[in-house]
């Protein structure tokens, strides 16, 4: 042992002995005090009791769910299933510590198939909380209850009932005060069990789940099978018509497979990215990141879309073993789920290319059908559903809608007209107006003539007479340096001159005479709110873009116009800029004839 550890020890030994002791014996803690330890690690707030009993009534093979929480949960939980039940005679061994129907050997860890497989649920629940629990199998002609408080045993009894189980917590966290100390308000801990319940109605869309709070429904699903169906019930009408089918491919081992949103529809949060493998619900940053990474400059900044996505591969690629509560896997080949992940919805979202629509414009609706309304619904902003963020939606043809609107990627062919408010181009296309926002046209144009360069490191670059100094912090000015080779892919070529100050010796052809240093700032503004995902290449590139368009307030003549529609249509993903903002929408031919009173 070093001097350090020695004198270390006898600080620690004097310590102890001006405390009253020389030593601290080890001890065994008692039964009821090591259960609740083990019952912090699987039960954190009402949500996770939900989750571990919903858990035990899909692999029970029910066909139906129905929850009830009081008081967001912390005052009641009630799950009802119509599952296979519980044998009479194993009812009081289902809340020992580690008793579970579904593992036989350690061979069977390798190959899980069930939500649940540890045998803590029911007794990590019962130890802070009164747990009854109503149960009957289909083999036995009566049903069985137990109570159980602070993790003893109070009654058992038989009661009649139909096969299946329910369970009621009361009381959650009673004996445990810290813990009950730290749940949220009742709106939020009831958010977070809809939520669940979302999910999961989401990766068993055969299963009718419901969900009441304080006697009000929440969460109502129809079981009948179809993912589109439960995304419906789940988000609604309006979000599902916007949703993006990605089939799945039979006969492969890894599949992707899913719903994702098209542009016109993202949240606040990550919340509503709904990741699914083998039915099992997770967490995983790198997938995100791989969605995020699909939907590149086709979102706006810091916005995400919604997305149901099943990753199907076989049990023994994937460990669901890793996490107490289960939210987190590890892949046993995770680079190749990360790009079938991406290929998938980038694939999906490539092969839409639809474009905004005009919804209503005089406030009239005489003469609207149905249907009308279904296909040109006005953009808005809804408040927030309780399930992750306020929702923005913008209103996107689909094939047929509004005229004889161009579905995929490109382009239909437009004829230029004129210039509005020198911002905007007017050109004639197939079904009506287009209204072309200049800048963000540019943008789109530049982004993806700046990308296809720095990927055949081909960008065209001008150095500059007299380098541009750029004054930064120190932080931020090393933060730079320790990126100047994706910088100088993109044709900003930069280098350190002292403490916090930087030189800009080159830049890319279209930036020659203009605000560097503005760029500049704007990318590392960027970098600091971009997080973990964030790509200095790829936000280079949207930055530089942005500076080198054409600007809002810019006379343009008639054959400038031209050519930048031109540009526009041989463009892989024309209909957004960088920033995920709409480059054109469409005022269509019916819109029009209605609005002149034609029909």
């Amino acid at each position: 042992m070093g001097k350090s550890a020695v004198r270390g020890t006898m600080r620690w030994s004097a310590r102890r002995q001006t405390q009253g002791s020389s030593f601290v014996p080890i001890r065994l803690l008692p039964p009821e005090l090591a259960s609740k330890i083990a019952a912090g690690e699987v039960i954190e707030r009402p949500v996770s009791v939900v989750k571990e009993l919903i858990e035990n009534a899909i692999d029970a093979g029910a066909s139906r769910v129905d929850v009830a929480i009081e008081q967001g949960g912390r005052r009641l939980i009630r799950v009802e299933d119509d599952g296979c039940g519980i044998a009479s005679d194993q009812v009081e061994l289902a809340f020992a510590r580690h008793a579970t129907s579904k593992l036989a050997s350690a061979d069977e860890l390798y190959d899980i198939r069930t939500l649940g497989f540890r045998g803590e649920a029911l007794a990590s629940i019962a130890a802070v909380s009164h747990v009854t629990l109503s149960t009957r199998a289909a083999d036995d002609e009566t049903g069985t209850r137990i109570r159980v408080a602070g993790g003893q045993v109070a009654r058992v009894e038989a009661v009649g009932r139909p096969v299946g189980t329910g369970v009621t917590v009361e009381h959650l966290f009673y004996n445990t005060p810290p813990r009950l100390k730290f749940l949220r308000t009742d709106a939020t801990e009831a958010g977070h069990v809809a939520r669940l319940l979302s999910a999961y109605a989401l990766a068993f869309p055969a299963l009718r789940f419901s969900l009441t709070h304080g006697g009000r429904s929440v969460l109502s699903t129809t079981g009948t099978g179809s993912l589109y169906d439960a995304i419906m019930a789940v988000y609604g009408l309006d979000v599902a018509e916007e949703m993006l089918e990605i089939p799945r491919a039979d006969g492969q081992e890894l599949s992707v497979w899913g719903y994702v949103s098209g542009p016109s529809v993202h949240r606040s949060s990550r919340q509503d990215v709904t990741l699914l493998v083998n039915r099992r619900w997770i967490q995983d940053n790198s997938l995100s990141y791989a969605i995020g990474e699909a939907y590149q400059s086709l979102l706006p900044q810091r916005r995400h879309p919604v997305v149901v996505l099943n990753i199907t591969l076989p049990p023994r690629d994937v460990d669901v073993n890793v996490h107490p509560t289960k939210r987190e896997v590890r892949f046993q080949r995770p680079r190749e789920v990360f790009v079938a992940v991406q290929r998938a919805v980038r694939t999906t979202l490539m092969a839409q290319g639809n474009v905004p629509v005009i919804a209503h414009i005089g406030g009239r609706e005489e003469g609207w059908t149905a249907g009308d309304r279904a296909a040109y619904t006005p953009s808005l902003l809804l408040p927030d559903d309780g399930l992750g963020g306020g929702e923005v939606r913008g209103a996107w043809a689909g094939p047929g809608a509004g005229g004889d609107l161009v579905g995929g990627e490109r382009l239909p062919m437009l004829r230029v007209i004129g210039q509005l408010a020198q911002t905007y181009i007017l050109a004639e296309g197939p079904g009506g107006l287009y209204l072309i926002d200049q800048h963000a046209a540019h943008e789109r144009i530049r982004y993806e003539e700046l990308s296809t360069q720095a990927q055949r490191a081909a960008v065209v670059t001008q150095e500059l007479l007299e380098p541009r100094v750029v004054e930064l912090s120190p932080r931020l000015a090393e933060l730079v340096e320790e990126h100047v080779e994706e910088l100088a892919r993109v044709g900003l070529v930069v280098s350190p001159f002292g403490s916090g100050t930087l030189l800009v010796r080159a830049v890319p052809q279209h930036l020659v005479g203009g605000d560097v240093e503005a760029a500049l700032a704007e990318l590392v503004e960027a970098a600091e709110e971009g997080g973990e995902a964030f790509s200095w290449l790829d936000q280079a590139l949207v930055t530089l873009s942005c500076h080198t368009a054409i600007r809002a307030g810019q006379t343009l003549s008639l054959d400038e116009m031209r050519d930048l529609v031109r540009s526009l249509e041989r463009c892989a993903l024309p209909h957004t800029c960088p920033h995920g903002r709409p480059t054109l929408i469409q005022m269509t031919r019916d819109q029009l004839e209605r609005e002149f009173g034609r029909r």
